[in-house]
């Protein structure tokens, strides 16, 4: 058993969640600058939100350490973010006319395909994230945004479980301090002084 009773953090990097998010802030970047006026409310909200999707996973991430509810929280305001992200973009299409990919649309089954190739970037994408049409551009955006979310919604249950069975920082330093107390005693415990 270690010593050490604050475990790994700041792993955000490998986190699939992340890696897609900061796909998300980057598109939202480029298809804001393209597409929403610069001077609009909607323009920064809409980049904002991307951010926070991203920054509230990486901030969470590195809370884990001393905090396990800081960190379900943080994944939580990533995942809403990322759902007032979509929304935005939902209202873009109907704004102007235009229909969300069903599932079994050839392009949303193509996304799908893409979506599963390891370590993707924002090159990955690319091609459909700044398609001079956009809906295409949007739908493209908008399956991205679901899959964060999607993987968000297991993260959080995975750290809730966790949390359930292993308890925060404080549970950790009593178990390690009782094991450092133990492991003081010996095998045999504490050894009565001779002639008593």
């Amino acid at each position: 058993m270690t010593d050490h009773f604050i475990p790994p953090h700041g792993g955000y990097k490998k986190l699939l969640s992340y890696q897609k998010a900061k796909i998300v802030y980057q598109a939202t970047v480029y298809f804001c600058d393209r597409y929403i006026d610069k001077r609009s409310r909607t323009h920064d909200q809409m980049v904002q939100a991307a951010r926070s999707g991203k920054q509230n996973i990486v901030e969470g991430s590195l809370a884990s350490a001393t905090s396990k509810e800081t960190e379900i929280k943080l994944t939580n305001v990533a995942r809403a973010s990322l759902e007032e992200l979509l929304e935005d973009y939902r209202d873009f299409l109907r704004e102007h006319g235009f229909s969300e990919w069903l599932k079994n649309h050839p392009y949303a089954r193509r996304l799908r395909e893409l979506n599963r190739i390891p370590d993707a970037t924002y090159e990955t994408f690319r091609k459909g994230i700044e398609h001079p049409d956009p809906a295409i551009s949007t739908n493209v955006i908008i399956g991205l945004i679901r899959v964060v979310s999607c993987l968000l919604k297991r993260q959080i249950g995975h750290l809730e479980q966790k949390f359930l069975k292993e308890g925060g920082l404080r549970e950790q330093m009593t178990r390690a301090r009782l094991a450092q107390r133990q492991k003081s005693k010996g095998p045999q415990g504490p050894q009565r002084p001779q002639g008593q």
